[in-house]
């Protein structure tokens, strides 16, 4: 019950009693204290006046007061009601009430300018709800995880994703993914109303790690370079020297043979040095409009005799009226044909090549059903130098790796759990 509905039944009360005692124990009897009696019932009446306005509505004001504060409403004030005590309460009470109104603009401040600030980073932010389920992303972060702008973030299917959740809390890692990309990835929480909000931040170092690579490997592919090919000149120069006088001797036919057997080995160290200094000097693209269909058609031509003698098909599914893609097409065929091959010996022996083109988004996607690429495997793919094959030198996906780059391509290679390997490139509008 509240405070004024007490108040007024005690009111109700004290008139009632004076009245009845006056009626009951005067009445009639004496006129002079009936006056008297009617007279004291009025200043009780004023008194009780007095006392609600010096009492109870302070006290009524103070639990307006309790009521703004459970409804956050800060921006209202109390006003003087004229009675000491009260009105020190009041101003007490409006001071806080100041104070947490600044308090509570300089927090949204706050949260604005760090907003704008996880907007606005390069560095990827993702947020957990308590479920674990993604919360939100900031543009860096979608874009990180090839997400579009708009749907809803809990469809994602990213392997950039599946790594971060195995990261444990508190700690950073490098990871690398089949697109090529380093990412650093560090997963942390922060306390929300007692409870641990999870996220991860991620810092794509590419860029970095690639001049960093690059350096490296140039300076030691010219240190092998300048070596093998000084010795393999003068030795080669020996041998043919060897050779010719050797070869009007009698007898003398097998020791030739086998010097020519190792001039041609010679050569071949050459020609492998050479593989490798080509990497390093990829020239700058010569772009000009060129018709994605029309490329993927001829480079399809010329693995064909190579593909049908191990029985693998080549299909292709190329969507008609693509827009022209601005590249090197020197390059771009060697590309492409590095791609086919490294399909094709994935495969070995009888299978499937599907070539296809997409207009939206603009994209170039190389598929096979070869023995497919491990999460191990996938961690290194276009490391300088690496390679599954016994014999490969480590520079087919490197070349392609430099050569997309060059072009501002996005690219990505992993096998789905369909088994389907998949080379992807996604072409910027940059006509």
């Amino acid at each position: 019950m509240k405070l004024n509905t007490l108040f007024l039944i005690l009111v109700l009360l004290i008139l009632s009693a004076a009245g009845l005692f006056t009626y009951l124990f005067i009445g009639e009897k004496n006129n002079e204290l009936l006056f008297v009696a009617e007279g004291l019932i009025v200043v009780i009446l004023f008194y009780l006046i007095y006392f609600y306005h010096r009492i109870i509505k302070p006290v009524y004001t103070i639990a307006n007061g309790m009521d703004l504060l459970k409804e956050q409403d800060f921006s209202s004030r109390l006003g003087r009601v004229g009675q000491v005590e009260t009105d020190r309460i009041v101003d007490v009470f409006n001071r806080i009430m100041e104070q947490l109104k600044n308090e509570r603009l300089r927090l949204r401040e706050q949260n604005h300018f760090l907003d704008l600030l996880i907007e606005a980073s390069p560095m990827g932010v993702v947020v957990l709800n308590l479920n674990e389920q993604l919360q939100s992303l900031n543009p860096a972060a979608r874009r990180f995880l090839n997400f579009p702008k708009e749907g809803d973030i809990n469809g994602i299917s990213s392997p950039l994703l599946d790594e971060l959740r195995q990261i444990p809390a508190g700690t950073s890692q490098i990871i690398r993914v089949g697109d090529s990309n380093v990412y650093k990835c560090t997963h942390s929480f922060f306390m929300d109303r007692g409870f641990r909000h999870h996220f991860y931040l991620i810092e794509m170092l590419t860029e970095e790690v690639f001049k960093a690579e690059k350096k490296a490997y140039e300076k030691v592919i010219r240190m092998i370079s300048h070596e093998v090919n000084n010795s393999t000149a003068g030795i080669t120069s020996t041998l043919d020297t060897l050779t010719t006088t050797l070869g009007s001797a009698d007898g003398m036919q097998d020791v030739c043979a086998l010097l020519q057997t190792a001039i041609e080995r010679c050569y071949s160290m050459s020609r492998f040095i050479t593989n490798f200094a080509d990497v390093v000097r990829i020239p700058e693209p010569q772009r000009a409009p060129t018709s994605l269909n029309e490329l993927v058609i001829s480079c399809k031509r010329f693995m064909e005799t190579i593909c049908m003698n191990r029985q693998i098909e080549i299909r292709m599914e190329l969507e008609d009226a693509l827009p022209p893609v601005n590249i090197d097409r020197t390059l771009f065929e060697q590309v492409l044909v590095n791609i086919i091959k490294n399909s094709a010996e994935s495969i070995g022996e009888r299978g499937t090549i599907c070539i296809r083109t997409q207009a939206r988004p603009l994209s170039l996607e190389i598929s096979d059903n070869g023995k497919g690429i491990s999460r191990e495997t996938e961690a290194k793919l276009f490391t300088p130098f690496f390679s599954t094959k016994p014999t490969g030198q480590g520079i087919g996906l490197v070349f392609i790796r430099e050569v997309l780059v060059k072009h501002g391509c996005r690219f990505s290679l992993r096998t789905g759990e369909d088994g389907m390997t998949r080379f992807r490139v996604e072409f910027s509008n940059n006509l």
